[in-house]
């Protein structure tokens, strides 16, 4: 049986790497700690099966160190004005399976003769909030009547995300890698991204966020193409401190959300503040934080009792449970999003992407799935 030299610091380097709890590694491996102190080597099978539970490239167990794994795309998050430290696998994946997608959108509209979209980058970070947010209103047919109407903050969401694939984004909204259900993306890490493109632009929202918050997140994204800038955020409401494009996104983003003119005329006087943000959250089909943020803004909050508001709703908002399931298929389309699985799908059929390939960017093993994708999106396969 062969045995396999291995750098004890690649291990747990890789276990910490995880972010998973290292007992779950020294129940499932109880070899784990003899390899660590080099007492003993695992096999090439033991040195895969820990490969592939901690997530790592089996390849980097070789290394002579561990590497410094850094984003592709800036960094905007930040935790108490820090940058945040190294990513996790399953964000790394996402960034780098969304970047593959647009790579090969980007392929097929060249090959389809569409125009680059004027919109990308037409704003930058000095540019006046309320004019920029009227702009982005404009081009996306951003109806806050109509959102009003929307029955639900999951209907509003659907609508804003069809309004931005209609301009030409791609909107791809998840709260797993791929289709693992056992690989949860962490809101508490990233609410999204953008990669901003001419050609292909496109938006990354974390599906295991609130359906509230994922309205925010977009915007934010949005804002980000508009100023033609690919980016990684938090997308927090109450950021007035951050970064500068940061900010400035948040900004427009809210305005966006909810006009501070048409917000002012719509607070009650005398009214309870829970009473207040629930009936706002359902009129602008926005966040509780979100309306907080703008009764601060039109003058309605002190700074003070702001944050004091804040993070007794964040709490209250982590305590709620997430929702989960639907149909597999519109789920499907929705994590790659729809312009982009049309695309793919027409693409697949009419011989021009292997097979192998289409399945691999939606993350589906067989044929008959990827058919009845196709069926469900009014394709015929």
């Amino acid at each position: 049986m062969m045995r396999v030299a291995v750098n004890p610091v690649m291990l747990q380097w890789a276990r910490e790497r995880s972010r998973l709890p290292a007992e779950t590694f020294y129940s499932r491996f109880p070899q784990l700690d003899r390899w660590e102190r080099e007492e003993s080597k695992p096999t090439l099978k033991q040195l895969e099966k820990y490969a592939r539970a901690t997530l790592t490239p089996i390849g980097y167990f070789f290394l002579p160190e561990p590497l410094i794994e850094k984003l592709p795309i800036p960094d905007f998050r930040t935790m108490a004005n820090r940058a945040l430290a190294q990513p996790s696998p399953n964000l790394l994946e996402t960034v780098y399976l969304c970047q593959q997608r647009q790579a090969w959108y980007r392929e097929y509209a060249q090959s389809h003769g569409l125009r680059p979209l004027q919109f990308v980058g037409s704003l930058n970070a000095q540019s006046p909030v309320e004019e920029s947010a009227r702009a982005m209103s404009k081009a996306l047919n951003f109806d806050l009547d109509a959102r009003r109407d929307c029955r639900t903050w999951e209907e509003a969401l659907r609508t804003f995300i069809a309004q931005a694939e209609v301009v030409g984004v791609l909107v791809m909204n998840s709260g797993v890698v791929l289709n693992n259900n056992y690989r949860h993306l962490d809101p508490e890490e990233f609410r999204g991204f953008a990669l901003a493109d001419r050609l292909a632009p496109a938006v990354f929202i974390n599906g295991s966020d609130s359906k509230a918050a994922q309205m925010f997140t977009l915007a934010h994204e949005l804002a980000h193409l508009w100023i033609g800038e690919s980016a990684l955020s938090n997308a927090e409401a109450s950021d007035m401190d951050g970064q500068a494009v940061e900010r400035w996104c948040n900004r427009v983003a809210a305005e966006l959300l909810a006009p501070l003119a048409i917000f002012r005329a719509e607070i009650r006087i005398g009214e309870p503040l829970n009473e207040t943000m629930a009936r706002l959250a359902r009129r602008f089909k926005v966040s509780t934080l979100v309306v907080l943020r703008r009764l601060l803004d039109a003058g309605h909050l002190t700074r003070e009792s702001f944050w004091q508001e804040y993070r007794a709703e964040v709490a209250r908002l982590r305590a709620l449970p997430r929702s989960s399931g639907g149909n597999f298929y519109l789920s499907q389309a929705a994590r790659v999003s729809k312009r982009f699985a049309k695309a793919l799908v027409e693409s697949t059929i009419e011989g021009q992407t292997l097979y192998r390939d289409a399945m691999q960017m939606l993350g589906i093993s067989k044929v008959e799935t990827f058919n009845e994708l196709g069926r469900s999106l009014n394709y015929p396969t």
